[in-house]
């Protein structure tokens, strides 16, 4: 007598899922060790450009160059270009040092259109509702913005900076990297759609929380905000299973918002 095939969700649940690329320790070690390498790189990076761009600083203290460069626009954006190339260097090595497929990892697929426009309209919705919460509050997230654009030798370098390289390896490191380290640590041994769905949930909440309390430079209202901001491209990259549209997502936002203030400035 013939064996019957079990049905093929039967088969989805019963496969065994690829091998979590860290341990529970290490996944914390990972989020504090990039936290960390966060703003590391960002040092590094108004470091280096201090002693290359700023007029004084072959007499200038580490001290006075940090608190030079960190209120010179020219200096933050090259800074940033810097960290993005830290962060992306060491999150590869990280991938790789482990064993995993940085390409599998990262989700740096493609995703289908449908899906794109689906999720562009939720952060059109959320962007119109920000701004009119930003306008009863009489609140003003851009102020940051002013001392860099005020010393910037170029703004089209701030704008490279704030709303293409910033969104890269922001998304690199926290809807890239964290994301999938803390999402395998919540789901079963066993590949079904309960499993995957709680490990999503979790990544999503916390990765979300970190991203919104390292942006220093924002107070309580803008934090919250950028929570549910976070929220939205980590949607993004479960309902696309990519990155990539996380990180146009997260250029447009940036770009609305550079628009806005340089509308206001003019």
């Amino acid at each position: 007598m013939l064996n019957q095939m079990p049905p093929s969700n039967v088969l989805a649940i019963n496969q065994p899922k690829r091998r979590p690329l860290f341990s529970r320790l290490g996944t914390l070690a990972l989020i504090i060790g990039m936290v960390v390498a966060f703003f590391v790189s960002q040092l590094i990076g108004v470091y280096l450009a201090g002693k290359v761009l700023l007029p004084a600083a072959n007499s200038s203290t580490v001290g006075d160059i940090f608190f030079l460069g960190s209120s010179d626009g020219t200096i933050v954006s090259v800074s940033i270009i810097i960290s993005c190339v830290i962060l992306m260097l060491v999150s590869i090595m990280i991938i790789r040092l482990k064993g995993g497929e940085v390409r599998r990892y990262l989700a740096l697929n493609q995703f289908s259109l449908a899906t794109g426009m689906a999720l562009l309209g939720i952060l059109i919705v959320f962007m119109i509702g920000s701004q009119a919460l930003t306008y009863w509050l009489d609140a003003n997230p851009s102020a940051f913005v002013d001392p860099l654009y005020q010393s910037v030798s170029s703004v089209w370098l701030l704008i490279l900076a704030l709303v293409i390289i910033a969104p890269i390896y922001e998304e690199l490191v926290f809807r890239g990297l964290l994301w999938s380290a803390i999402a395998e640590q919540f789901s079963s041994p066993y590949i079904n759609e309960r499993s995957a769905q709680r490990g999503a949930v979790i990544a999503s909440i916390v990765t979300s929380i970190i991203f919104a309390i390292i942006h220093l430079q924002y107070g309580l209202y803008e934090i919250s905000t950028i929570v549910v901001l976070a929220l939205i491209f980590c949607y993004a990259r479960i309902k696309s299973g990519s990155l990539l549209l996380p990180i146009l997502l997260h250029i447009l936002n940036n770009g609305v918002a550079m628009w806005q203030y340089l509308s206001q400035v003019a």
